[in-house]
This record gives structure tokens, C-alpha cells and sequence, in this order.
């Protein structure tokens, strides 16, 4: 009975391990994935699994949206592929602290931003 036990709860376990899986490389994705992450073409290869596995959803949703939609995703994506490390870290910082504030100050914090923005392109 023992054994049998033994035998049970080994395989379970080995049922529950989790795998790691291997980072995607750039030709094995789609060519759908591959038209949407265009922008990260040159860099995909050494992107952290965890950022590939948050961009395949969105690059599969890609082929929904519309042509303002694509066009503003592929922006965001080539401006994002254009930042060095530290300024993609700044980035996050800033969307975390963002985050952070509460919902009904965020459109006030907004409109700073777009004013102080303004300024800066005069």
C-alpha cells in the first residue's frame, strides 16, 4: 500500500511541475504575430519570455482592430522598440506611480501633462 502511495503521489507531482518553456523565437510566431510585432522585429529574439508572453495576446487580437487601431499600435510599439533600457524603466516607473494615484485625480494629472507638454513643443 505503501508503494502504491508512493507511486501516486509521484506522479502527481510530476503532473503538477511546471515546464519552462523556451522564450518564442521571431520565425517561429505567425505571420498575423509576426505583421503586428513588426516594430519589435530586431529585438524579439532577446525580449524576457514574460514581455513575449504579454505581447502575443495583443498581437493576436491585431487583425480585430481597426485601421486607426493598427496604426496606433504599431506607433506605440516601434516608439517602445526605440527606448533604451533606462528609459523604458523610466517608463514603467511612471505608469506605476501613475497607477498609484487615485482614479478621480488621474484626468487632473492628465491635463498637466498635456499642458506641460505643450509648453515644451513651443
Amino acid at each position: 500500500m505503501k508503494i502504491q502511495t508512493a507511486f501516486l503521489f509521484l506522479c502527481c507531482s510530476l503532473h503538477i511541475t511546471p515546464t519552462i518553456a523556451a522564450p518564442d523565437t521571431w520565425q517561429s510566431l505567425t505571420p498575423t504575430e509576426q505583421s503586428a510585432l513588426a516594430p519589435l522585429r530586431a529585438q524579439w529574439d532577446n525580449l524576457p519570455e514574460a514581455q513575449q508572453k504579454n505581447l502575443l495576446p495583443l498581437a493576436r487580437h491585431y487583425p480585430d482592430l481597426s485601421p486607426e487601431e493598427k496604426q496606433r499600435f504599431q506607433n506605440r510599439l516601434a516608439t517602445w522598440a526605440a527606448l533604451t533600457p533606462e528609459q523604458r524603466q523610466a517608463a514603467r516607473n511612471k505608469y506605476k506611480a501613475f497607477n498609484e494615484i487615485p482614479l478621480e485625480n488621474r484626468e487632473q494629472i492628465k491635463e498637466i501633462v498635456r499642458k506641460n507638454q505643450g509648453k515644451e513643443s513651443r
